[in-house]
């Protein structure tokens, strides 16, 4: 909860350096001379931002004295500049003068609030300023011997309180301008919470929506590595998933949604449980492909966007494996002996959500009975190398991984090794989502 200002004795003009002429009437423009929101093509200032100490301070009184207009000293800014002053009768001439360029008000709690005919609730019209001015800083003006109200006001949302009996130039100056101050810091504290917040749960969903793969029962090493495009981010357009059917045939799906936003890992998100459902539910190869490109075309916002889909079926003897290619780059299959090699990917088909009617054909592929097949995303292959326009490719990742196991690195070390050369051949971050995954069968 804001403090209050420590209350003080009032100050003579004389005493805090100010000439008893300098207690003029309010000194701002008038309702009707004051400019309109409307007539007003662009604010620059944010009452809430940082900076304000630079800014020429303006002042909002709203009051209704039928005496006349409050008396207010002369008020200074921290750099001794005048501060600003304009007067509202009410909160409709108040909305109207509560442009950008104020950064205070002084509202006066024995204003009433607007379509209230009783006194149920002496800060009625607090609670109204407060909602219409959420990001300016509020002191409340009180009647002498009020304190109590005072107190309320601050805990309502008012930075401070004042008495009407204490509104000399340097407790109100002070007060102005710490009001602004604590009003700024709050908004700012506030708004890193509720940023702390937000990342927080969006860690927690963008985690809970990653897979988790079914591969119990089956002999096959999993392996895994993720990298989303985006800032901050913890998913991206990529997505992948694993899971073993109860016949023993374990299927790996990898793709990779065009764009890496948040709208496109929603995507991914989506197509890769329907991959598993439809898995589970029996359905393999283009009958699968053709049932996931009609979810695609229901669920993207544009019928521009598209995905890249790899799926991989492995008989349960882990001997062979079926293989069906959605304009997707070809695995990576590795076996002791042989140099590791692309997959065929002579009939690949085209990417999801560009051909109506398409299909793609099923590729029978022998394994052997020692093996390690990489699956990746393009991610993978499209960072720079060095600072030329030259990219690694397929080639430069195949030589890439031969070399990283000839040095002896399987499993998550070779995911881990892969993944961080490609991005220090980049030079930095890969602008695009990165994903791999690796199985390895030990004969």
């Amino acid at each position: 909860m804001p403090v209050p200002v420590p209350r003080q004795r009032a100050i003579p003009a004389v005493e805090s350096g100010q000439a008893q002429a300098a207690a003029p009437t309010v000194g701002g423009p008038s309702a009707e001379e004051a400019p309109r929101k409307d007539d007003t093509v662009e604010h620059t200032h944010n009452p809430g931002a940082t900076g304000t100490a630079h800014t020429q301070l303006t002042l909002l009184l709203i009051e209704d004295d039928p005496g006349g207009s409050t008396v207010l000293p002369e008020l200074l800014d921290w750099a001794g500049k005048p501060i600003r002053v304009r007067t509202a009768r009410n909160l409709t001439e108040a909305e109207r003068l509560l442009t950008d360029d104020v950064h205070c008000i002084l509202l006066d709690l024995t204003l009433p609030a607007p379509g209230r005919g009783d006194d149920s609730d002496e800060l009625a019209v607090l609670k109204h300023v407060l909602e219409l001015a959420p990001r300016h800083a509020v002191l409340a003006l009180t009647a002498s011997g009020d304190a109590e109200r005072g107190a309320e006001a601050v805990r309502v949302g008012a930075q401070d309180y004042l008495l009407r009996d204490e509104l000399d130039g340097r407790l109100l100056s002070r007060a102005i301008r710490y009001a602004v101050e604590r009003k700024r810091s709050d908004s700012a504290e506030r708004r890193l919470a509720e940023g702390r917040v937000r990342a927080q749960e969006n860690r927690r969903l963008e985690r809970g929506l990653l897979p988790t793969p079914l591969l119990e029962g089956s002999p096959l090493r999993f392996a895994a590595r993720y990298r989303p495009g985006r800032s901050r981010a913890l998913l991206g357009g990529d997505f992948y998933d694993v899971v073993r059917t109860a016949d023993g045939t374990v299927h790996a799906m990898i793709g990779d949604v065009c764009g890496h936003g948040p709208d496109e890992a929603a995507l991914g998100v989506e197509l890769r449980i329907a991959w598993r459902a439809l898995t589970l539910a029996g359905l393999c190869g283009d009958e699968l492909l053709s049932t996931l490109q009609q979810v695609l075309e229901h669920e993207r916002a544009d019928d521009e966007i598209f995905a890249t889909l790899c799926t991989v079926d492995i008989a349960p003897d882990g001997r062979r494996a079926g293989l069906c290619l959605a304009g997707h780059p070809s695995p990576l299959l590795a076996r002791p002996g042989r140099s590791a090699q692309l997959l065929p990917y002579d009939n690949n088909g085209p990417a999801l959500g560009l051909l109506s009617g398409a299909r793609w054909p099923r590729m029978q592929v022998e394994l052997g009975a020692e093996w390690s097949l990489m699956l990746y995303t393009d991610g993978l292959i499209e960072g720079r190398v060095g600072e030329g326009r030259e990219r690694l490719g397929q080639d430069g990742m195949v030589s890439m991984v031969r070399r990283q196991i000839a040095e002896g690195l399987r499993g998550e070390a070779l995911l881990g090794a892969a993944v961080n050369e490609v991005r220090n051949l980049n030079g930095g971050e890969l602008t695009d989502d990165v994903a791999v995954l690796l199985l390895d069968r030990v004969g």
